[in-house]
């Protein structure tokens, strides 16, 4: 296996990891706060109930943010870094730039889905309580 495969590969896997942790952000605080805003705090009792990992992460939700904020951070680095470049051999060049597409989707994907839970965690209910809601 050539080292341009290689190195992509390795891209690919942080992409997901990223993934994967800005994903445990909206699981762990974002979607219980909107569940118990929308008047489903029975879900949300169920969900922990049968989850008890959930009580867990939103006890260390800054440590969540900030692992999956750092995740995020090299993931973004790593696919946008100065001097990246594809292979010249016109078949690895193409499986670059699909893969380095794909990437971008999921990476851009992730920083969204970290967004959405960094405001339901951090932002949504200090607001609501400076608007009076």
């Amino acid at each position: 296996m050539s080292a341009g495969r290689v190195r992509m590969k390795k891209d690919h896997g942080v992409t997901w990891l990223a993934l994967f942790a800005s994903t445990g952000t909206l699981i762990c605080c974002a979607l219980p706060i909107i569940l118990v805003t929308l008047g489903l705090g029975a879900t949300v009792a169920a969900l922990t109930s049968a989850f008890p990992f959930l009580i867990t992460l939103s006890q260390h939700k800054i440590w969540v943010f900030t692992f999956s904020g750092a995740m995020l951070g090299i993931s973004g680095w790593l696919l946008y870094r100065p001097g990246r470049a594809c292979p010249s051999d016109p078949e690895l060049g193409e499986l670059c730039n699909k893969t380095q597409l794909w990437n971008q989707r999921i990476y851009w994907a992730s920083v969204i889905i970290w967004g959405i839970g960094f405001f339901a965690a951090y932002i949504a209910l200090p607001l609501r309580i400076w608007l009076g809601f």
